[in-house]
């Protein structure tokens, strides 16, 4: 096996066994590549071992990658900060977007996703930890944005995303991870919709987020290894 097949099969069985422990079934957590600086190569490498969704940070490298591997069929994920000026691209290249914090960006990228084009699914983005170098919007304004984004055309809200502050305490982790599956909760039950996605979780704290209800971990350096 190649380095990143032998990578995504440990990250698998990392996935696995957080599942056991969590009492979930395996197959109640997606995982997404994020493959953000990565080459066109080693995204194919991976996408030869199995792997389909990969999550980028960045609209150019994002769409120069998927017109190298258009032959592949892949699920490209826009997991980074979105500006109102990018938007368009995100809207006609991408299948997921877990980045959106507030109605302006959703509204456009409502008004710009092709009409031909199945539904662009959403997350938004929560700042669980309350940091100001985070982008996301307060748990508390989650209902009331959610609320708004499910009204617009062209888009499918399907979750809710958060980025939680670093820390290797482990009940520090889940309860940041707590936080998020509680706010998905709380809308479900006040707007009586369907939330089926908690994007949460990577490579130093996926088993906390599986533990808390994770339904995406998104993977990138234990599957690639470490950036330069």
């Amino acid at each position: 096996m190649t380095s990143i097949a032998a990578n995504l099969q440990a990250v698998h069985a990392r996935i696995a066994a957080a599942c056991v422990a969590a009492g979930r079934a395996a197959e109640s957590v997606q995982l997404l590549a994020v493959s953000k600086t990565w080459t066109a190569a080693r995204v194919r490498e991976a996408a030869v071992a199995g792997q389909r969704a990969f999550g980028e940070n960045y609209v150019q490298e994002a769409c120069d990658k998927a017109a190298e591997l258009k032959d592949l069929d892949l699920e490209w994920h826009f997991i980074g900060p979105l500006q109102g000026n990018k938007t368009r691209r995100v809207a006609e290249n991408f299948a997921w977007v877990h980045s959106v914090d507030r109605l302006k960006i959703a509204e456009r990228l409502a008004a710009q996703r092709p009409p031909g084009n199945l539904p662009l699914q959403l997350c938004l983005q929560v700042n669980v930890s309350d940091e100001a170098s985070k982008g996301g919007c307060a748990p508390q304004q989650a209902l009331d944005l959610a609320a708004a984004i499910s009204e617009l055309p062209g888009l499918r809200l399907r979750g809710l995303m958060a980025i939680p502050e670093p820390t290797t305490d482990v009940l520090r982790q889940r309860s940041q991870f707590a936080l998020l599956r509680r706010t998905l909760e709380w809308i479900n039950a006040e707007l009586d919709c369907e939330l089926d996605t908690l994007s949460m979780g990577m490579s130093e704290d996926l088993e906390a987020a599986i533990m808390e209800g994770a339904t995406m971990v998104r993977i990138g350096t234990a599957i690639f290894g470490k950036r330069n």
